[in-house]
């Protein structure tokens, strides 16, 4: 266990990580965006998720959609940001791993790149 009760570093917590059933890092992600929605706001949640997923505004319109996000709520803000209701975020979870076959590895990239939002909480 390191100083941060996690992991050391990203790299011993992507290790850990991968020894983990599916269903806790698809709690582990929804938990964390609810987290970082509410600490930075949801815009910093579209943003980092779109770079860890790797997907353009198609692809995340499409994973969110699949997930059960509702598309008539996802919009932009007056800056021209993708942006989802706070409330639906959970859905980029079941969402991108029914669009995507390396789903698991991309809610993991999500997770390790928000390493030290994780240790803040």
């Amino acid at each position: 266990m390191g100083a941060t009760g996690l992991a050391a570093d990203t790299a011993e917590y992507r290790t850990r990580l991968a020894d983990q059933p599916d269903a806790q890092i698809d709690a582990w992600a929804a938990e964390l965006m609810r987290d970082i929605a509410i600490r930075r706001g949801v815009v910093r949640v579209v943003e980092d998720f779109r770079r860890a997923a790797k997907l353009g505004d198609r692809e995340f319109e499409r994973v969110f959609a699949s997930g059960g996000g509702p598309p008539a709520t996802l919009g932009h803000d007056a800056q021209g940001r993708l942006m989802v209701p706070a409330v639906a975020l959970w859905a980029l979870v079941p969402g991108i791993r029914s669009q995507v076959p390396d789903g698991r590895d991309r809610l993991i990239e999500y997770l390790v790149e928000n390493f030290d939002e994780i240790v803040y909480v």
